[in-house]
C-alpha cells in the first residue's frame, strides 16, 4: 500500500470533491454541466447537446445473486442510471453496459441480466447498443446512459431559490424496508422484497417537473435528507422539511411496527427508491404526481458556519443517511 490519505478518511464525497479539485482547469471544450449533478451535459456542435451519466452495481455491496434474479437486477441498473438523465430534464436514448464477471456465473444469469435492462430501457424509448465483458472475481456492472435534451434547459441540483416550495414524487422507504426484511432472512412482504429488487422510479413525474420550471431537481438514490442536502449545498439554501407532510405509505408503516422500527427514518434515510425530489417557485402548481413536503430559506448565520443544509421540523436530522461506499 502506498502512504498518504486513506480514502475512508475522506469519505466517498470528500473523494469526490478532492477529484474535481484535480480537473479543475481542464480544457472543457464543449461540457455545459460537469462534476456535481446527477448527470453530464455535452454540447454536440449544431446537433444539441448530449445528457451522459455512469454508474455501477457490484454483487456482495449493491445486490446478492440469492436475493435478486438476474432480471431484478439488470432492470435495477438500467433504472438507476435512467432516472439519473430524466432529472436533468432528458429523456434517456442510449445504454452501454460493461460487465465484470466471475468464469462459473451461469450463462443464463447474464441473459436474465440483459432481459430485465432490455424492458426496462425499452419502457423509457432507450435501446442499449454494446459494452465490454471482463473476468472478475464477482459481477461488476457499469452502465453509461445518454439521453438529449429537447431545447429546454437542464434542471440542475443548484437552482433552488429562498421561497421555494420542495415536493417528491415516487415512493420513499420502500427500499430500506424491503432491504432490512432480507437482511432479516424473509421474503415477505413481498411488495417491500421486490421494490428493493427492482425500484419504480417516477420517470414521468421528473418530466413532468422540467416541464413546470422546476428550479433543481434530484434523483433521491441515497436517501431524501442526503439528497435534499446535496441541493442545498449546490444552491447555496438551506431546505428544511415538515416531517407531517410526509407520507408514510401502508406496507411500509406495517413493516415498522412489526420490527418496532421508525417508519419515517425509512422514509428519510432510505436509498435506492429513486425517487425524484424537485423544487419550484412559490407561485407555480406542483405538478401532478408531487407532493409539497417543505420549502427553501436563505441560509442563516450559524448555518454560514455549518455549510448551508437540511433541517427536519425545525432540527437537524441526527441520521442523515446517504450510503458512503468508502466509509470504514
Amino acid at each position: 500500500m502506498g502512504s498518504g490519505t486513506p480514502i475512508s478518511d475522506v469519505g466517498e464525497f470528500g473523494l469526490v470533491e478532492r477529484i474535481a479539485a484535480a480537473l479543475a482547469g481542464q480544457r472543457t471544450g464543449g461540457v455545459e454541466v460537469g462534476i456535481g449533478d446527477d448527470a453530464a451535459v455535452i454540447r454536440l456542435g449544431s446537433e444539441g447537446r448530449a445528457v451522459v451519466s455512469t454508474d455501477m452495481l457490484v454483487e456482495g455491496r449493491h445486490f446478492r445473486r440469492d436475493w435478486s434474479t438476474g432480471a431484478d437486477v439488470g432492470a435495477r441498473a438500467a433504472a438507476q442510471n435512467l432516472i439519473d438523465i430524466a432529472v436533468m430534464g432528458a429523456r434517456g436514448s442510449t445504454l452501454v453496459v460493461a460487465l465484470g464477471l466471475p468464469a462459473d456465473l451461469p450463462v443464463e444469469w447474464v441473459t436474465d441480466l440483459y432481459a430485465g435492462m432490455r424492458e426496462e430501457a425499452e419502457g423509457q424509448g432507450a435501446t442499449i447498443v454494446g459494452g465490454d465483458l471482463v473476468r472478475s472475481d464477482r459481477v461488476v456492472i457499469s452502465v453509461t446512459a445518454l439521453g438529449t435534451l429537447t431545447g429546454a434547459e437542464a434542471v440542475r441540483r443548484s437552482g433552488a431559490q429562498p421561497g421555494d416550495v420542495v415536493a417528491v414524487a415516487g415512493r420513499l422507504g420502500w427500499a430500506a424496508a424491503g432491504l432490512s426484511i432480507l437482511s432479516r432472512g424473509f421474503r415477505t412482504p413481498r411488495v417491500l422484497v421486490d421494490a428493493h429488487r427492482r425500484p419504480q422510479p417516477p420517470y414521468a413525474a421528473a418530466a413532468a417537473a422540467a416541464a413546470a420550471g422546476a428550479t433543481a431537481m434530484i434523483d433521491v438514490s441515497d436517501g431524501l435528507v442526503a439528497d435534499l442536502r446535496h441541493v442545498a449545498l449546490a444552491s447555496g439554501v438551506a431546505v428544511e422539511v415538515d416531517p407531517a407532510r410526509l407520507v408514510v405509505d401502508e406496507p411500509v408503516g406495517s413493516a415498522a411496527a412489526a420490527f418496532n422500527a421508525d417508519p419515517l427514518v425509512w422514509v428519510l434515510t432510505g436509498g435506492e427508491d429513486h425517487a425524484v425530489a424537485a423544487t419550484f417557485p412559490a407561485a407555480t402548481p406542483v405538478p401532478e404526481g408531487f407532493t409539497a413536503i417543505g420549502e427553501v430559506r436563505e441560509v442563516d448565520e450559524v448555518e454560514v458556519l455549518d455549510g448551508p443544509g437540511i433541517t427536519v421540523g425545525g432540527r437537524v436530522p441526527r441520521v442523515t443517511g446517504g450510503h458512503d461506499h468508502f466509509a470504514s
